[in-house]
């Protein structure tokens, strides 16, 4: 079963991918590396609250024709079924443990190495010294390097130390995160990569600012193109594609208009927000935020156990006499609350009919009624039936309702249809 939470992590990896594809077409080789960088992070966390944005589009069939939709309920569960997981949901965060795992990994392989060199306190940062060959990194505020290195290539720490300045180990920690909730997503893997491979054009971009020649630098860029990359958490001075880099030294600087080229990827993103949240076949209006409502009954000893009776969101069908839910400007209260005030009066005075707890019946009935003018409930029927006694058993209670006060539309209290659905269910 797809539970809510990874159909959220599937529209929010869409967007990522919608996002980064984007990136990675258009403004990939561009020169904004500070820019570039910014966006990258701030469009990932965009990509996570566009599925939170819950759109409605209108389509309108006929005149005087028009029905309001409330979401459709969502059961609460206890005990055992409650706490259960469905199999999806266990693959998904096995996933994500493997990656974290291999992070921690990581994290425990660097500070081994740290652990085993020589550390000493400079200014602003900590040099860790290793007697062996290694591949230079930085992570935070700290830098690991070979003994050889930093007695040979002082350009190397002065490399490091621009990814110091510029905090990458924290754009690092971010997209990693990202990673390991989207491990199943290439395009955000791909992205990882790209914004390493920004964090190295920065550094470069600012050692060459600083007066180093840029021939010898690449120079020694090639003759330390070889290592193994251990140490993904951290940024390294080999971690990079040193074609890449090379050619976007030599690169002129990008026009600054170009960076208007990211306006470009808002109609996909505002295209795949409309195709995953599609119209309703009439019309299409704003639904009552309603909580659904869990209780638990006792059972005989003999007969199944009930689990819930949940009464969730109100909705509204048209009639003739009154106004549809959804299109009154001013709601009904109920208790001086709103329709969640009422789903939950009727949980609390809900019994399960005995016959239908030892049939073993449940279901879902729907129930239509109206709220006049005066603010009394009358016209309750079953629209959708389940069961003689459950629907006599929704009907007795939805009928037994306190006095509201009545909605109208700004100028005089009107008559308002619900459609309520009463769900019960059986452990």
């Amino acid at each position: 079963m797809i539970t809510p939470f990874l159909l959220y992590i599937g529209r929010a990896s869409l967007y990522l991918a919608i996002f980064y594809a984007f990136f990675l077409l258009v403004m990939r080789k561009t020169s904004f590396f500070r820019f570039n960088r910014a966006v990258l992070l701030l469009g990932a966390v965009a990509c996570h609250l566009l599925p939170l944005l819950r759109l409605r589009t209108v389509i309108v069939n006929g005149a005087g024709e028009a029905t309001a939709q409330a979401g459709e309920p969502v059961m609460v569960g206890v005990g055992a079924q409650g706490a259960a997981i469905g199999w999806p949901t266990g693959l998904y965060l096995a996933g994500v443990a493997a990656v974290a795992a291999l992070v921690l990994i990581s994290v425990l392989r660097t500070l081994r190495l740290i652990r085993g060199g020589e550390t000493r306190e400079c200014d602003g940062y900590r040099l860790t010294l290793v007697d062996r060959d290694v591949p230079s990194f930085s992570w935070c505020r700290h830098i690991v390097m070979a003994r050889a290195d930093y007695e040979k290539y002082p350009a190397i720490l002065r490399h490091e130390l621009q990814h110091i300045r510029h905090a990458h180990s924290l754009d690092i920690l971010l997209m990693t995160g990202f990673a390991a909730v989207h491990w199943f997503n290439p395009l955000v893997w791909i992205a990882r990569t790209e914004l390493a491979l920004l964090h190295e054009y920065e550094a470069d971009e600012g050692l060459i600012r600083q007066g180093i020649d840029a021939t010898q630098y690449q120079l020694l860029l090639v003759r330390k193109a070889v290592g193994e990359q251990r140490f993904s958490m951290a940024n390294g001075f080999n971690h990079a594609k040193l074609k890449q880099r090379i050619a976007m030294m030599h690169k002129k600087q990008t026009p600054s208009f170009i960076r208007l080229a990211y306006v470009g990827v808002l109609p996909f993103l505002a295209a795949t927000m409309f195709a995953c949240n599609p119209a309703n076949e009439k019309l299409s209006v704003e639904e009552p935020d309603i909580v659904p409502v869990t209780i638990e009954t006792p059972a005989p000893a003999a007969a199944p156990t009930v689990e819930a009776v949940t009464v969730p969101a109100a909705a509204a069908t048209p009639e003739t006499e009154s106004v549809p839910f959804g299109l009154v400007a001013v709601k009904p209260k109920f208790q001086g609350g709103d329709a969640n005030t009422f789903a939950k009066w009727v949980s609390d005075h809900l019994n399960y009919p005995d016959d239908a707890k030892e049939a073993g019946i449940s279901g879902r009935a729907l129930v239509q009624f109206v709220v006049d003018e005066e603010g009394q409930l009358r016209n309750a029927k079953v629209v959708r039936s389940i069961h003689p006694s459950l629907d006599a058993e929704a009907l007795r209670v939805i009928s037994s309702s306190p006095k509201w006060t009545p909605g109208g539309d700004g100028s005089k209290p009107v008559s308002v249809t619900y459609l309520f659905p009463v769900i019960f269910t059986l452990k």
